[in-house]
């Protein structure tokens, strides 16, 4: 099985959950994908780890990160396949001790070619507002990667945000879930 199957596997048995539930965007859904209990499972998470390496790769990023909580383990994954990646975390605040810096991890250089990692996206606001951050640090953003994509328009709104570089989701709720009642065309 190739890593994306394996991650679409994992997704489905562990991951789905029927249901309603409240997105971070506000809206509620019939269903959810609660990725980190699939991505933290040590098949996945290599698995997980060969996909974003390779994006990262594609796009000629150093280094991978996004918005805590939902990236980290998807940035960690990507640092566990002996690529020369550097893993970053974008702080949703400013701490107000220690050094107060808005990206943790190690240093980047000025101008340094990032990847920012997602593990869901739905409107695509929390990976927005990581591009920007990111770019405001003197960071260049050369593509976003999401685990899974809802298909509620977080594409769209990312793409619009990047300016040219790629936006890739690793998976789609399609793939997940191709059965859920509000896919189009049912």
């Amino acid at each position: 099985m190739s890593a994306r199957e394996r991650l679409i596997a994992s997704l489905r048995e562990h991951a789905l959950v029927i249901g309603e539930v409240t997105l971070t965007s506000g809206r509620t859904a019939q269903y959810y994908v609660d990725a980190k209990r699939a991505i933290l499972l040590p098949d996945t998470f290599m698995a997980l780890g060969e996909l974003v390496t390779e994006q990262a790769g594609a796009c000629g990023a150093g280094a991978v990160g996004g918005v805590p909580v939902s990236a980290i383990p998807v940035a960690c994954a990507a640092l566990t396949t002996g690529s020369p990646l550097k893993g970053f975390i974008v702080r949703k605040e400013r701490k107000e001790h220690g050094l107060q810096r808005w990206i943790e991890g190690p240093l980047l250089d000025d101008g340094e070619s990032c990847l920012i990692v997602e593990d869901v996206v739905t409107t695509g606001g929390s990976t927005i507002e990581a591009v920007e951050r990111v770019r405001s640090e003197g960071l260049n953003v050369v593509g976003v990667v999401s685990v899974l994509d809802r298909l509620a328009g977080g594409a769209e709104a990312i793409g619009q945000a990047l300016d040219g570089a790629p936006y890739v989701p690793l998976t789609t709720i399609d793939d997940v879930y191709p059965d859920r009642p509000d896919r189009p065309g049912r």
